[in-house]
């Protein structure tokens, strides 16, 4: 069996996360969303090979799975000019015989459950849906007795809450004889289309549910604190580095090899913390958090509900709540993301140039690779700070700031120069 994952987005709406790591690179316990499709590929036996379609930082994708050891071939395609699903999957099973069953899969959607064994061991078509609270932000799914009748992109009034999961195992003889189709209002062909035809022309597609609250698509920035939650649920304590008392550590909590709890330090799980790892002392890492592999958590450092990247220096002072903070930033002294509005509503934030709510009464900020925040640095709810960024001492930002910028403590915001810059260090 073959199976197609598709890894070509450009996670426009994930900036700044994917300013400096293509949506499929993202991490879900330290392990990025690609590597959980491929390991749970790898535990079949009878897939013998995987096509990666690929485009957006298409060449970090295909460096990173060379590193890797898998059972199966993995052949990489190139989409070319991005026209939707519906073309990277017909560009994925080329070659493929007519009558193979093929696995497609979403690479920006993340559930706990594995269902790939289950569903490579029934007969027939089969779609993946999930149940979910706001299915008018997906395609609906038609259901008649379990069986597939038609998907409904975005629909005002949604018939169900059951929504399209982006996994399927088809035969490829009934994708190509539906792809057939014409670009959708937003000028790309959808694979949801490509479902349509098979169904209209009489191809039975069996409908399998995830059971609810189970799955998650990543295309927004809070999806990644929320995915990182459902796979918190499955972490079980287990230390395996060093904590030095007096600490405490409360719940399921993982502290990976080479890692250091200083004294005087609490965490309370759920709560995943990598490998090389540095703790306190006097920190706090409170329910929901994960900390990647190099970081460093000071003293009198507090993180709640945020999913802290690789390399990040947070050493003394700092709190962090309901944020993302990606790799290789440095918090001065003092910087505080705050997570609450006065009013306790929920909290909004700007995606592809208009307000989105994120469902969240708290959210804090989002902070790219490489930034530097300056000692006494406040960012308000929902802020979004772009890579390689610097936040000058004494700010306080209440709008989202420019990647590759300079932010002063009266609002100014400049473009790094070497000018610029050259000034700053003289200081």
């Amino acid at each position: 069996m073959k199976a197609v994952i598709l890894a070509a987005g450009n996670g426009v709406r994930l900036k700044p996360i994917t300013e400096t790591r293509p949506k499929p690179l993202i991490p879900i316990l330290c392990k990025p969303l690609l590597d959980w499709h491929l390991d749970r590929l790898a535990a079949v036996s009878i897939i013998d090979e995987v096509v990666i379609v690929t485009g957006y930082m298409g060449d970090i994708i295909r460096a990173y799975v060379m590193n890797r050891r898998l059972p199966f071939k993995v052949r990489f395609i190139e989409q070319g000019e991005p026209r939707g699903t519906g073309d990277a999957v017909v560009k994925g099973i080329e070659g493929m015989g007519s009558d193979d069953d093929v696995l497609i899969i979403y690479s920006d959607i993340f559930t706990p459950v594995n269902i790939i064994p289950e569903i490579v061991g029934e007969s027939g078509n089969i779609i993946v849906g999930s149940e979910v609270d706001n299915p008018g932000d997906y395609g609906v799914l038609i259901n008649e007795g379990n069986y597939f009748k038609g998907v409904v992109e975005k629909p005002i009034n949604p018939p169900s809450r059951l929504v399209n999961a982006g996994i399927y195992k088809l035969k490829t003889r009934d994708i190509l004889g539906n792809s057939d189709i014409k670009p959708s209002p937003r000028g790309e062909l959808e694979f949801t289309d490509v479902l349509n035809n098979m169904s209209r022309r009489g191809v039975k597609i069996r409908i399998y549910k995830l059971p609810r609250a189970s799955w998650i698509d990543i295309g927004k920035p809070w999806h990644v604190i929320e995915a990182n939650k459902m796979a918190l649920t499955m972490v079980k304590k287990e230390i395996k580095g060093r904590v030095i008392e007096p600490s405490h550590i409360i719940g399921e909590v993982y502290i990976g090899e080479n890692s250091l709890v200083n004294p005087f330090t609490m965490i309370e799980g759920p709560a995943y913390i990598d490998r090389e790892v540095e703790i306190g002392p006097n920190a706090r890492i409170r329910p929901w958090s994960v900390i990647c592999r190099g970081s460093k958590i000071g003293f009198s450092v507090e993180v709640k509900e945020s999913i802290i990247l690789e390399n990040v220096h947070a050493s003394h002072l700092t709190y962090i709540g309901d944020s993302i903070v990606c790799e290789n930033v440095n918090l001065g002294a003092g910087t505080i993301t705050a997570n609450l509005r006065f009013d306790e509503a929920t909290v909004k934030m700007l995606i592809k140039d208009h307000v989105e709510d994120t469902g969240r009464k708290k959210m804090g900020a989002v902070i790219g690779a490489n930034v530097k925040t300056g000692v006494n640095v406040s960012l308000m709810p929902g802020v979004k700070i772009g890579s390689d960024t610097w936040i000058m001492p004494g700010s306080v930002v209440y709008r989202d700031v420019a990647s590759n910028s300079i932010y002063y403590s009266d609002g100014r915001v400049e473009i790094k120069t070497g000018l610029n810059k050259d000034r700053i260090s003289e200081k």
